[in-house]
């Protein structure tokens, strides 16, 4: 037997979309700092998601910043009936490219107009709170305050619904009595698995679940299983790593992002690949590795 997941859809807010998506972080120049290398490129890269059959997409105007979202406009805008644009907000960035919270009434509320403004949008599908209490992990801290300032701008008919990002558990299940939460966007790949036992109880919730960095983010993912996997099917380890998370969950959304348009169809050929049973052993096998091994930041 053999195992596959086509790109098929999950409800995400009000709509459906395709469980293979786009995230538009590397659109922005280096570090995720001003404008593209190639602005005509980038355009191209979006329109060319979107003819691929994508329909959701992932931003922030902290990219940049502002620098995805006006790229996103002028690529897309007017948008299609069925295009879902998930953006995020929690930080800002400082003039020397780094990510700084921004969790007061008034810097929450200027992220949502800006997101507005650059979108050129009336009203945000979905934004996610992204917490900042550790900036590159999840960590335990209440988030009841700057979640109640945005579900203030729920109300307000500003943003449509609301996501959390970079949580834990115990922060989902308080973010759920401020608000109903659509989906959770945590760090999670097949080597980075904290969240295994928070997604399947998502899923039971009909709540998708985001991973951020499904492949490795700025340090991409190394492990020989991996590349003997990709090397056996004829494809390449980042096919590998996207095909198992579409596999691991039905609600499992996937935004693999790139500025190149031949990365991006190798990206979205994930959805038709199959692997077989002991492939998909040998893959989950790679979290454990990791775990025994954590000292030399290599996988297996």
């Amino acid at each position: 037997m053999s195992h596959t997941r086509k790109s098929d859809v999950f409800t995400l807010g009000h709509r459906s979309v395709r469980r293979l998506g786009y995230g538009a972080m590397q659109l922005a120049g280096p570090g995720v700092f001003g404008p593209p290398k190639d602005r005509a490129q980038a355009l191209d890269v979006l329109r060319a998601a979107v003819a691929s059959g994508v329909n959701h997409i992932d931003t922030s105007d902290f990219y940049g910043p502002h620098v995805t979202n006006q790229l996103i406009r002028e690529a897309l805008a007017p948008y299609a009936d069925d295009l879902t644009i998930v953006t995020k907000i929690g930080a800002r960035r400082g003039e020397d490219k780094s990510w700084i919270p921004a969790f007061s009434r008034e810097e929450l509320t200027h992220a949502v107009h800006d997101n507005l403004r650059n979108l050129g949008v009336d009203v945000l599908d979905v934004v996610n709170l992204r917490i900042m209490i550790k900036p590159h992990e999840a960590a335990e801290g209440s988030i009841e305050a700057p979640l109640s300032i945005l579900a203030d701008l729920q109300r307000q008919g500003l943003v449509r619904h609301m996501g959390l990002s970079n949580v834990t558990a115990a922060q989902v299940a308080e973010g759920q009595k401020i608000c109903p939460i659509v989906c959770v966007q945590n760090h999670y790949n097949v080597a980075h698995r904290n969240d295994d036992a928070l997604i399947d109880h998502l899923a039971r919730d009909g709540i998708a679940y985001v991973p951020y960095f499904p492949l490795g983010g700025f340090t991409p993912l190394q492990s020989s299983t991996l590349s003997d996997i990709a090397q056996r099917l004829g494809v390449t380890p980042m096919q590998v790593a996207l095909a198992w998370l579409l596999h691991r969950a039905p609600n499992m959304l996937l935004i693999p992002g790139t500025s190149s348009i031949a990365h991006l169809n190798e990206n979205l050929a994930a959805a038709d690949l199959n692997i077989p049973d002991d492939a998909m052993a040998a893959l989950d096998g790679i979290a454990t590795h990791v775990v025994r091994d954590d000292s030399r930041h290599q996988t297996a």
